[in-house]
């Protein structure tokens, strides 16, 4: 179709016959032909209004001025899980995401019960970490409570957040650890101290690895 958006059809056309060609070459080379696939201008992923990541989670659509449209993992390669924690509720921290104003959102929030929000699409950058290679490369977590307050890190939360990480390190192949799941005050050149001391690392990377 000149001057068209290429389809599903078209790509699979195309894929499948020069994969064929490939032969012997095998999966890897079939795994970068793909990502080739979706650099192409003009082509982007499937998408669907309304559609989640996470099975369970509840689409609440951040301001479009709080992210940018992506083609992960085919543009940036996803290594990372940023934790975060609100410094407020769960229903503060998707008013703040759906502000244009706030300039800042991360692709999910967890709130205390462990009922999750997407906000934004794995596909696309959320402007979550404060530093645009970490935005590029990782899935934001929010979660509701305040760093101060032990009482906000609810065993629902942990539990409903490592299932949602374990997800996140499995889709993208990267391990759970500390190296790759970090705090948001890990991120270089951030000025936030979250999700702070009261975050019981050691208990959640056990969950994460549980729910793997």
């Amino acid at each position: 179709m000149p001057g068209g958006r290429r389809g599903p059809g078209r790509r699979a056309l195309l894929f499948g016959g020069v994969a064929a060609g490939l032969g012997a070459v095998g999966y890897a080379a079939r795994d970068e032909l793909e990502r080739l696939w979706w650099r192409l201008p003009g082509v982007d992923q499937p998408r669907e209004e309304g559609e989640v990541d996470y099975p369970g989670a509840r689409w609440v659509a951040a301001s479009p001025e709080n992210w940018r449209r992506a083609d992960r993992p085919y543009d940036y390669t996803v290594d990372r899980v940023v934790i975060h924690v609100v410094q407020g509720s769960f229903n503060d921290a998707l008013a703040a995401f759906r502000n244009p104003e706030h300039g800042a959102a991360a692709h999910y929030v967890v709130r205390r019960d462990g009922r999750i929000a997407q906000t934004v699409r794995e596909l696309d950058v959320a402007f979550h970490a404060g530093n645009r290679p970490y935005n590029e490369r990782s899935v934001g977590i929010e979660h509701e409570g305040f760093v101060d307050r032990p009482s906000s890190f609810t065993e629902a939360m942990y539990r409903s957040s490592a299932q949602l990480t374990a997800r996140i390190c499995e889709r993208y192949g990267f391990p759970a650890d500390r190296e790759h799941i970090v705090n948001h005050s890990d991120v270089p050149g951030t000025d936030h101290t979250d999700p702070g001391r009261h975050w019981d690392w050691d208990h959640y990377l056990r969950l994460v690895r549980a729910a793997a």
